[in-house]
């Protein structure tokens, strides 16, 4: 069956920044605080096993960075302005993320338009933040349908936020490719409701039995 559509992942698949340790460093550097990466590090991972945006209340999801950044702080310590510093943080973050665009991607995106498919973007990113980055990188225009964790209160690898993609796209899972760069969310998410998975391998470290490619510019020979 011919692939009529071809989704992506966002973070790492199409776009990069700078490490998370590193973009909160320069922020609170910024407002002169000075923390060790390595408490950033260590006080992150506390801070991700705390939180979980897909069961965050939907009526306060504008307030989740704020809260999750005050968490954090409290761990390292901070005391002084902790809330004001927690905002600034989510209000500043894309500013100091080093947000770019991989080289390889409007060029497949351009030709993949070209031969009539659908593309669409499955993230588990808030709306809020998914149209900041394709804003601020000219993305938008490329894509039919762009699918967030707000938009059907639920995450990668669950089946629901792949199904409500192929839904709103009026696509089946065999005619549909999916590009990510995470095996657990991306690959087997897409595998398991029946979407042909491809992990993007850009060092060439993952095992040769996957679909993998190693630039986004390989799918234009494959569908």
């Amino acid at each position: 069956m011919p692939v009529k559509a071809v989704l992506f992942d966002l973070g790492l698949t199409l776009t990069k920044t700078s490490p998370f340790p590193e973009i909160y460093q320069r922020i609170l550097n910024h407002f002169g605080v000075k923390v060790p990466i390595e408490h950033i590090v260590r006080a992150q991972k506390l801070t991700e096993s705390e939180f979980d945006a897909t069961e965050y209340p939907v009526n306060r999801r504008e307030e989740y960075w704020t809260e999750y950044n005050a968490s954090l702080l409290k761990k390292l310590g901070v005391e002084e302005k902790r809330v004001f510093l927690a905002e600034k943080i989510d209000k500043l973050w894309w500013e100091y993320s080093h947000l770019q665009v991989f080289p390889d991607v409007k060029p497949t995106l351009f030709q993949l338009k070209a031969k009539d498919l659908k593309l669409g973007i499955i993230s588990n990113s808030f709306k809020r933040d998914l149209k900041h980055v394709l804003k601020k990188l000219q993305l938008e225009q490329w894509f039919d349908l762009i699918v967030s964790m707000d938009s059907c209160n639920c995450a990668k690898p669950a089946k629901e936020i792949f199904l409500y993609a192929l839904n709103k796209l009026r696509v089946k899972p065999v005619e549909t490719f999916f590009v990510g760069d995470s095996m657990e969310t991306d690959y087997k998410g897409a595998m398991a409701v029946g979407i042909t998975p491809f992990i993007i391998d850009r060092e060439g470290k993952v095992p040769s039995q996957y679909n993998k490619i190693e630039s986004l510019t390989d799918l234009v020979s494959i569908v």
